[in-house]
């Protein structure tokens, strides 16, 4: 009897041990395969010097996206760009103009989000001094006209310069908020500092 449980251990072992094998392959290769492919983020398309042109539904431009490369990711539907340039054709006397080094497009291009070295000016018209902007970060929702940061913010407007932390700005309306550590200063053109006594 023990000669014959001698002979039919090593059978046995290498059932358990296929068993054991085929049981572990099962437990841990959905885990593997799901890793591998929702866990890459890798791109899927590249585009050299970008330009697109958004229309209205009277045919005339809204606003234009360019950038000097466009990188996509399938995995969460996203775009990247670099050197972007953006214009909003929204009133038309006096485009808004946004600059960066870097910009996330969301899946449906309804939002856009502008990094590093952010600047954002508004042509001169009538009898209005060109505005400019700068910060490192700003969301924008094109179709809505809203540009809005919670970031540190300077605002030069002809002679003002203002500093603030975060601000929504309304492209066609010209609506300007800003919400905290607010300070303006004032440089008047025709004062001199020259000639002053007592030097």
């Amino acid at each position: 009897m023990n000669e014959r449980l001698t002979a039919w251990f090593p059978l046995l072992l290498l059932t358990v041990l296929a068993g054991l094998t085929f049981w572990l392959d099962r437990f841990v290769q959905p885990t593997v395969s799901t890793r591998g492919a929702a866990g890459r983020h890798d791109p899927d398309y590249f585009v050299d010097g970008l330009s697109a042109v958004r229309m209205g539904p009277d045919g005339k431009i809204k606003h234009t996206l360019s950038a000097d490369e466009m990188v996509h990711y399938p995995d969460d539907d996203s775009t990247h760009l670099r050197s972007p340039r953006f214009v909003n054709h929204a009133a038309a006397q006096a485009p808004v103009t946004i600059t960066a080094k870097d910009a996330l497009l969301s899946s449906e291009g309804e939002n856009i989000y502008f990094h590093n070295d952010v600047r954002v000016t508004r042509a001169r018209y009538a009898d209005k001094s060109m505005l400019e902007m700068r910060t490192s970060y700003l969301h924008v929702i094109p179709d809505d006209n809203v540009a809005r940061t919670d970031r540190a913010v300077t605002i030069t407007d002809g002679n003002t310069i203002v500093n603030a932390v975060g601000l929504e700005w309304n492209s066609e309306t010209r609506v300007l908020r800003l919400f905290s550590s607010v300070k303006g200063t004032y440089h008047d053109p025709n004062k001199s500092t020259r000639g002053v006594p007592g030097g």
